[in-house]
């Protein structure tokens, strides 16, 4: 007997390595299935340049789907309201879905109960069986990264399914172009399509090709001048590329075991989420909760003079117009920007992680909350608030000139040797602004902020 079943599909957008229509597949015929609920979320609902992607991400996928004489089932609304209602109208008896770790996804998977089976397929390994003695989550990476190394590596990628059976009748869909996922009046997105390929086929292509470089990632990653990261990223966030593809094409070798040490931070901070969910917008050390950030008129102004990539400071400013332009941003140059915000500007960090959620294509509710909180200090496993980073330090350090001339076009004629710092050698451009605060003064308001927590 075979029965027909729904693949409910999030941010799992992939035929290759996905365990949930293999099961769905081997079961009978499959009714794939993606559903835009923008109401389960609350606040996380995903931002704009997430919706750029996911667009073109599930046409992509559509298309993959209909080479296997197979569809793509577009609704929008409550999501588990949307799924018993296709379980009633197809005759389906069973729903299978790749477990996910968003407080939201979670509340979902509970409330659709026993007609639901969930399979580990996002993560290199299953998260709940990377813990603590105690049987917890971990909260410190380091010890988190020894437990999840005696667990690897992770089993083989499934192939993709010879057939995906079709059910006699398909229920009704959703026209993606009617979800109204891309930006217009005006359409910001313009650039995206040149930097950015959604979808599985290039997500393979970028898993296939990266080996090549991965021995020189552990340096090259730290340059923003070079393109030395894998930018694989929002492929991962979207689950165009499962982990463990990415972890076999590259091999576990030395060569590879700083990028490794990355793609497992993605494991860790799931199980962040699933310690503490509301790691969004709650302060994991709570003695923060009383840190006097600034709330006033001009620290708005400073806000939005980061937001637009006008703050004085090259090597922020092109951050952030890399981020606004492309919808992605160097790795090394969101720790710098992200400093500058909360430590030279002492804008509470929750401003910059809502700012990077709207903005960024690879906005991962564990990942921004996790790398945001790490920054302003207030995390369970996080920088010290007193440990400031030097913008202008870090620029030269890291030999950004190239990177700045990308993108702050005001400054492409300056030379190596003040590109970093235009106003201290002064040389700065009429067109450019001057720095909104000099780096001791913002970094003696921060000190002197974190002083009053005792």
């Amino acid at each position: 007997m075979t029965e027909t079943t729904l693949l409910w599909l999030r941010q799992d957008l992939r035929l290759h390595d996905q365990p949930a229509l293999v099961a769905a597949a081997h079961a009978g015929p499959v009714i794939p299935v993606y559903i835009l609920d923008d109401d389960a979320p609350g606040q996380w609902r995903i931002g704009g340049a997430q919706r750029w992607w996911l667009h073109h991400s599930l046409d992509a996928l559509g298309k993959e789907l209909a080479a296997k004489h197979s569809r793509l089932i577009l609704r929008r609304g409550d999501a588990v309201a949307i799924l018993r209602q296709l379980l009633a109208d197809t005759g389906a008896t069973r729903i299978h879905a790749i477990r996910h770790y968003e407080p939201w996804w979670r509340k979902q998977e509970d409330a659709l109960g026993d007609v639901l089976d969930l399979y580990d397929g996002n993560r290199l390994s299953r998260v709940e069986d990377v813990t603590t003695g105690a049987g917890t989550p971990f909260r410190v990476f380091s010890s988190f990264w020894r437990a999840l190394q005696a667990q690897l590596p992770p089993e083989q990628p499934l192939p993709v399914p010879r057939t995906i059976p079709a059910p006699e009748h398909w229920p009704e869909s959703d026209a993606l172009a009617d979800w109204d996922l891309l930006p217009t009046k005006p359409d910001w997105s313009t650039a995206f399509a040149k930097d950015w390929t959604p979808g599985e086929a290039e997500a393979l292509v970028k898993a296939k090709d990266f080996p090549d470089e991965v021995a020189a990632y552990d340096r090259r990653r730290n340059l923003p001048s070079e393109e030395g990261t894998s930018r694989l990223s929002p492929h991962l966030h979207h689950g165009e590329v499962s982990p463990r593809t990415v972890y076999h094409a590259l091999g576990h070798d030395a060569a590879a075991a700083a990028f490794l040490r990355e793609l497992a931070w993605r494991d860790f901070t799931a199980g962040v989420l699933l310690a503490l969910p509301d790691y969004g917008s709650v302060n994991g050390r709570r003695k923060y909760d009383a840190l006097p950030w600034r709330d006033d008129a001009a620290a708005k102004r400073d806000l939005k003079a980061w937001q637009q990539g006008r703050t004085g400071y090259p090597i922020v400013d092109a951050g952030m117009r890399q981020l606004w332009q492309s919808g992605w941003m160097h790795n090394r140059v969101r720790m710098i920007t992200a400093s500058f915000l909360v430590k030279h500007l002492l804008v509470n960090w929750r401003e910059g992680e809502r700012w990077f959620w709207d903005c960024l294509i690879d906005a991962d509710y564990g990942n921004n909350s996790v790398n945001w909180q790490w920054i302003a200090g207030t995390g369970v496993d996080a920088n010290m608030f007193g440990r400031i980073m030097a913008p202008l330090g870090q620029s030269e350090k890291f030999e950004a000139g190239d990177y700045i001339r990308e993108w702050v076009p005001e400054l492409a004629d300056l030379s190596d040797e003040t590109i970093h710092d235009p106003d201290a050698h002064g040389v700065r451009p009429d067109a450019y602004p001057a720095k909104i605060i000099g780096h001791r003064e913002g970094r003696e308001r921060a000190l002197a902020a974190a002083k009053t927590l005792g």
